[in-house]
């Protein structure tokens, strides 16, 4: 009974002791906030009344009171632990540090210097790459040893390992797809080929890097023997492809090189000029070969049969009017005749040749007009701008050479059309000359026979 007196009385102590830190913990954040005092003291004989009520049963139940103390116990021991796994923890932290500070000791001013080179050459490299086409699908840029205070061998190996990486790319041709803005401003992803550190290129474009990080774009123009080559090599048609060892600065010269409509407008209006009367002296050069070939065809088949005169060609038309001629004129009246006859054909088988040889002599002269005019619009830009910006000048050039280029270019062909038309009409004209005067040797010789015999049958008549 003592002894439960005992264990009654110590339990009744330590459920005091639970009931006054609960009633301090309870009436101090009561006491601290500011409710008006009436709320204050209800909940204070509430929170009494919950405390004396459950001490009540603790005190009743011998096993609940039991489980608490064993709950606080257990409470009690793992805060113990905790506070040893800290301690053990700082230790280790502590232990560690000191690590440090004496490998870095260690190190000495040699390695730091190591240290501070490869942090240097480390990040000029990730610069210098940071437009390449290696990091484009490929490898990843070697680390930044900026904020590494300590050198530690891991950071070698990335840093060899980052190098290698990117060496092999660099010989290495990957597909893979990627964004790709078109001329037309739309992005789209498409299927890219990357050709070691050299360029990349899809659908038979070059590309180069766009504006927006990850996203490519085409350039401006791609030749067209270059777009071919790369088309064909993408779809595993061809086997040779266009490499620009110089980074793209030759292919960037093609591709800034003017098509033929670009240097045709590089002329201006003289070029206009120059252009159009070459084209319409070839055009009249075209029509009477036409013509006289369609003559030379007519010409030839009456040949063949003289006897039958036709009147579309020219020596049918000539040998017509010469056989309509009556024998009573003198000879010589009948060679006039047959002049007027043969020089009346010869304006049809002439006709656009003066046209075309003076467009031929016209056309360097306009040119020379062009290239004066191109350099007073050059040396204005001059007087105006300076020598500084060769751009500024370029449209002036351009004028003065392309305008050259074009006059001599349209004269060269006007000249042999002229040479063609005039060898063909000659060859021609001389045909019915020849046969005009053939028929008008028959004649003459035809009329002199019979003139002796006539002269014969009066001298025999004249006998008898």
């Amino acid at each position: 009974m003592n002894t439960w007196s005992k264990s009654k009385t110590s339990l009744r102590g330590v459920a005091a002791l639970i009931l006054g830190a609960m009633l301090v913990t309870t009436v101090l954040p009561a006491a601290a906030q500011s409710d008006p005092l009436a709320t204050l003291r209800a909940e204070r004989e509430a929170a009494e009344a919950r405390d004396a009520a459950r001490l009540a049963e603790l005190v009743e139940d011998r096993d609940a009171l039991e489980a608490a103390l064993e709950e606080a116990r257990q409470l009690h021991a793992e805060a113990e632990s905790r506070h040893v796994e800290l301690e053990s923890r700082q230790a280790e932290l502590e232990s560690r540090r000191e690590a440090l500070d004496s490998r870095q000791a260690e190190q000495s001013d040699d390695l730091t210097a190591v240290l501070a080179v490869l942090a240097r050459h480390s990040g000029e490299l990730r610069d210098a790459l940071a437009e390449s086409w290696l990091t484009v699908g490929g490898a990843e840029l070697p680390p930044r040893l900026n904020d590494v205070e300590v050198l530690r061998p891991e950071h070698l190996e990335r840093l060899a390992d980052s190098l290698i990486a990117l060496t092999v790319e660099t010989g290495r041709i990957r597909a893979f797809e990627a964004p790709v803005a078109a001329s037309s401003g739309e992005i789209a992803p498409r299927e890219v080929v990357r050709l070691g550190n050299l360029a990349a290129f899809g659908a038979g474009e070059l590309l180069e890097r766009g504006a927006e990080e990850g996203v490519l774009a085409t350039v401006t123009r791609t030749p067209n023997e270059v777009a071919q080559q790369l088309a064909a090599f993408q779809a595993g048609e061809g086997e040779r492809i266009a490499l620009d060892p110089t980074g793209g600065q030759v292919i960037e010269a093609l591709a800034q090189r003017p098509s033929l409509q670009e240097r045709f407008q590089q002329g201006g209006v003289v070029g206009y000029v120059v252009v159009g009367l070459g084209a319409f002296g070839l055009l009249v050069a075209l029509l009477q070969y036409g013509y006289l070939l369609s003559v030379t065809v007519a010409l030839r088949r009456q040949l063949m049969t003289l006897d039958e005169l036709r009147d579309d060609n020219p020596l049918g038309r000539v040998l017509l009017r010469f056989r309509a001629l009556s024998d009573a004129p003198m000879p010589e009246a009948l060679e006039a005749r047959l002049d007027e006859a043969v020089l009346a054909e010869l304006p049809r088988l002439e006709r656009g040749q003066p046209l075309v040889k003076l467009l031929a002599a016209v056309a360097p002269l306009l040119g020379l007009l062009g290239t004066v005019t191109g350099m007073i619009v050059t040396f204005q830009a001059i007087t105006v701008f300076g020598t500084g910006d060769p751009q500024l000048m370029a449209g002036g050039i351009s004028q003065a050479l392309v305008t050259t280029v074009l006059g001599l270019i349209t004269a060269v062909p006007l000249l042999f059309a002229h040479t063609a038309l005039a060898g063909r009409s000659r060859q021609l004209a001389g045909v019915v000359e020849g046969q005009a005067s053939a028929a008008l040797a028959e004649r003459l010789e035809h009329r002199r026979s019979a003139i002796t015999a006539k002269e014969k049958g009066s001298h025999a008549a004249a006998m008898a």
